[in-house]
């Protein structure tokens, strides 16, 4: 694949950054302040990294106005360094390119319905009913159940399972391993013996959202499973039954939501943190990691309840204070009676 170039003019006026240097600079590529070459363009968003400002080799550098001056290259200017660099990410992204058309080992159901531009990889499998709108790629060995529908410009890597009435919106990407509308946590006991309850919901992902490898969403019980436009779902995450994600949330790896819970919009969960089922989030909570929710939030704000890691010695003995909390919290009662009397 041939290399691209762009003129650095030209990254500017698309970024709609003030650029300060020489227009005519050639751009191949993009790298770290430390690895950078003479051809390829940086950027600076964390202040910790502002040491190697000075040392770059970089054709250029997108940073903030407040430490432009630090720089010994040339220059574009934008007040969020980092939305630069993940837009212009996006134009030396190596990755191919895929072609419409159905690759001959697919096995597609006549009642499926396939866009005319969409690609349809090596040993994929479309069952009745199915959708597949324009410019969708379905990545080799990946499977679309029944009925299920996929929005136009949507990307699925190879090895995605999409369960049967699962709806897919615009834009969407879904990495490997993904399984979608796989049947929830149902059942119902009865004298010690477990009963499934049939999963009578789907799933509906809204536009832009984006699903990590090996992330599982489960079907509805009775309604649809629910993940708002621009949900941003992590490698490794449970989403149970019947939850509802709201709009451009984000989640890292390997959090678990309880089924029926809900989840408000803008709200920010760290790795490994865990909702319980049945719960109701507000919008825009930030869950530090390995956090563990058991009520309701219903203020918006930051919330931890993971404990950080410390020298074993000293994490044994506070350990064992902890434990002792109650009956602490009892004596200084009783201590403050003996006081009041």
């Amino acid at each position: 694949m041939a290399q691209k170039s762009y003129r650095l003019q030209e990254i500017a006026d698309a970024l709609g950054a003030r650029l300060r240097g020489n227009p005519d600079v050639q751009v191949s590529g993009m790298a770290t302040l430390q690895a950078a070459g003479p051809d390829q363009i940086t950027f600076l968003a964390n202040p910790s990294y502002g040491k190697y400002l000075k040392e770059t080799q970089a054709a250029a550098v997108i940073v903030s106005p407040a430490t432009a001056d630090q720089a010994q290259t040339n220059v574009l200017l934008l007040d969020n360094p980092y939305l630069g660099y993940a837009r212009l990410s996006h134009w030396f992204d190596p990755a191919p390119v895929a072609s419409p058309g159905i690759h001959a080992t697919a096995v597609i159901a006549p009642s499926a319905t396939i866009s005319a531009s969409a690609s349809i990889g090596p040993h994929v499998v479309i069952e009745e009913g199915v959708r597949i709108d324009d410019q969708v790629v379905i990545g080799a060995g990946s499977c679309i159940g029944a009925r299920s529908c996929v929005g136009e410009q949507s990307v699925l890597s190879p090895r995605v399972t999409l369960a049967h009435d699962v709806v897919v919106g615009k834009r969407c990407s879904i990495l490997s391993g993904a399984v979608i509308g796989g049947a929830g946590f149902g059942f119902a006991n009865e004298k010690g013996e477990w009963h499934r309850i049939a999963q009578l919901g789907g799933v509906v992902l809204g536009d832009d959202v984006e699903v990590g490898a090996n992330t599982t969403i489960d079907r509805g019980a009775l309604d649809a499973t629910v993940i708002g436009n621009g949900v941003k779902l992590d490698n490794l995450i449970q989403i149970g039954h019947n939850v509802q994600i709201g709009d451009h949330s984000a989640m890292a790896a390997m959090v678990g939501i309880a089924g029926s819970s809900r989840i408000g919009k803008y709200c920010v969960f760290g790795g490994a943190s865990g909702v319980a089922g049945h719960l109701e989030i507000t919008d825009q909570v930030h869950l530090t990691g390995m956090t563990m929710v058991t009520n309701d939030i219903s203020v918006p704000g930051v919330y931890s309840s993971g404990l950080p890691a410390d020298k074993n010695r000293k994490w044994r003995k506070n350990a064992v204070r902890f434990r002792q909390l109650d009956a602490l919290a009892r004596r200084i009662k009783e201590l403050e009676k003996k006081l009041k009397g």
